[in-house]
Parts: C-alpha cells; sequence; structure tokens
C-alpha cells in the first residue's frame, strides 16, 4: 500500500521528473504502471524492482506478478483457509486459478469453482477445484445454490471477477459465525456494494487485498524460490507463448477464454 508506488495507471512518467523514458518520432511513449514491460530493456523505479534467485527461469517466473501472486495471496495469506475446509472460488480465469491453487496448497477440501462459462471447468481442475457452479443454469442467487450444496455456507471465499454483483454473491455465501470473503476483483468507479447488515451481525467477515498481501521486493523473492523448490507449480498457468509480433493474438485467446496466461515472447 506503498504511497509513493501505488499503482496509477493514469500517471505513465518517472516518478523523479515526470517524464518518460521512451519516445519515438519526438512524440513521448508512456509507462505502463510504471514498468514498461514490453521492451527488451526497460526503465524502473528502484521500488518496482525485485531482486530474484538467478537461476530461476525468467520466461516462467514472470507470471509470479500480478496474476499468481494476487490470487495465490488472497488464499494463502489473507482468507486462510484451514485444512478440510470449503472454499469458494469467483471466477476461474489466472487469478481464480491460482486462488484455487493457493486453497488447494492449505488443505481445503471442498474448492467450489464459479463462473460464467462451463468451458473453463475441465481445467481448473488441475488446480484443485473439485465442484462447480455456473449461475445461469440455477434461477436463484448463486449465493443459495452455495449455501444448500454446504449446508449454509463455506468457510472461505474469494472474488476474482471484478463484477460487484459477484462480490456481493461471495460475501452472502460465505457461513454465519465463522465465514470470511476476500475480494480481489477491482470493480467499476461508479459501482457500489450493497448487502443486508445482518450479514456483519451474523458474524461474517469481508476483506479485501491488492497483490494478494504480498510485498512484492521483499516476498517476491520468495514466492520465486517456493516455485523452484517444486512447493509452488507454475508451469500449468502458461496455457499459450506467443512472440510479440502476434501480440493481438494474446489478446484475442484471452478474449475467448481459451487463455489461463500466455507469454509474449520479445524474440522468436
Amino acid at each position: 500500500m506503498c504511497d509513493l508506488l501505488r499503482i496509477n495507471t493514469d500517471r505513465g512518467t518517472m516518478l523523479s521528473d515526470g517524464k518518460s523514458r521512451f519516445s519515438k518520432d519526438g512524440k513521448p511513449i508512456y509507462h505502463f504502471l510504471g514498468t514498461s514491460t514490453f521492451s527488451e530493456y526497460t526503465v524502473c523505479h528502484v521500488g518496482s524492482v525485485a531482486k530474484i534467485n538467478p537461476a530461476a527461469p525468467l520466461e516462467k517466473v514472470c507470471v509470479l506478478s500480478c496474476g499468481i501472486c494476487t490470487g495465490f495471496g488472497a488464499t494463502v495469506n489473507v482468507a486462510k483457509p484451514k485444512k478440510g475446509s470449503s472454499v469458494a472460488i469467483f471466477g476461474l480465469g489466472a487469478v481464480g486459478l491460482a486462488a484455487a491453487e493457493g486453497a488447494r496448497v492449505s488443505g481445503a477440501a471442498r474448492i467450489i469453482g464459479v463462473d460464467l462459462n462451463s468451458n473453463r471447468f475441465e481445467e481448473a481442475k488441475k488446480f484443485g477445484v473439485n465442484e462447480f457452479v455456473n449461475p445461469k443454469d440455477h434461477n436463484k442467487p448463486v449465493q443459495e445454490v452455495i449455501a444448500e450444496m454446504t449446508d449454509g455456507g463455506v468457510d472461505r471465499s474469494v472474488e476474482c471477477t471484478g463484477s460487484v454483483q459477484a462480490m456481493i454473491s461471495a460475501f452472502e455465501c460465505v457461513h454465519d459465525g465463522w465465514g470470511v470473503a476476500v475480494l480481489v476483483g477491482v470493480p467499476s468507479k461508479d459501482d457500489a456494494f450493497k448487502t443486508h447488515p445482518v450479514n456483519f451481525l451474523n458474524e461474517r467477515t469481508l476483506k479485501g487485498t491488492f497483490y494478494g498481501n504480498y510485498k512484492p521486493r521483499s516476498d517476491l523473492p520468495g514466492v520465486v524460490e517456493m516455485y523452484m523448490n517444486k512447493e509452488l507449480e507454475v508451469d500449468k498457468f502458461i496455457t499459450h507463448s506467443v512472440p510479440f509480433a502476434e501480440i493481438n493474438k494474446a489478446f484475442d485467446l484471452m478474449l475467448s477464454g481459451q487463455s489461463i496466461r500466455c507469454i509474449i515472447r520479445m524474440e522468436d
């Protein structure tokens, strides 16, 4: 939650002088999220750089950045499910599958995947998801469906969609007394979260997190070590690899739901 380096998609320039380090034909090319990683060489603020194990394959551990750390950390660092517990994951994209992986590593017995795209269900089994719900298949709110499946609600839920309705459902599907819901997705700026206050009075807990409560500079090297020690599987998150010249193909794969994580190669 660093005030200096907090995500600011509008900034686009270096902090020291407010200028870009790149230009083309005399016009500035701005820095996306302060990193500009679609380039062979780049300039970053020191706070955006983490030193990791030099033996780690960069073409693999690069995917630890936002997607995997955000979802995995939301589960293991924030939701903290106990062994044998039940966890609902809303959204089975890259972040949601990382959240499911966190539930699997934590020893959750029931991992329920919730997604509007049933084509994602088979792939999600690789990440420990063992039950599935498509809200479109039911004529009642999905939180009611999950409550019926779990005798009152799940122990933990992690929302990874950015849909405010999914956020509400994730909160309302956890069990009274001890249920914890963690919001990960970023909603539209005009969205409003609405739920009945009795859900709080019944001792449910609502939390939110950025980047899975990891501090990039100090914590990311440890996550890389988890991969190097085979405690965290990363390869299964990579579904496609395309050269930079075909970057638009990567976006097409993502929008069609065929890609979990696509590696963009700077050189073919």
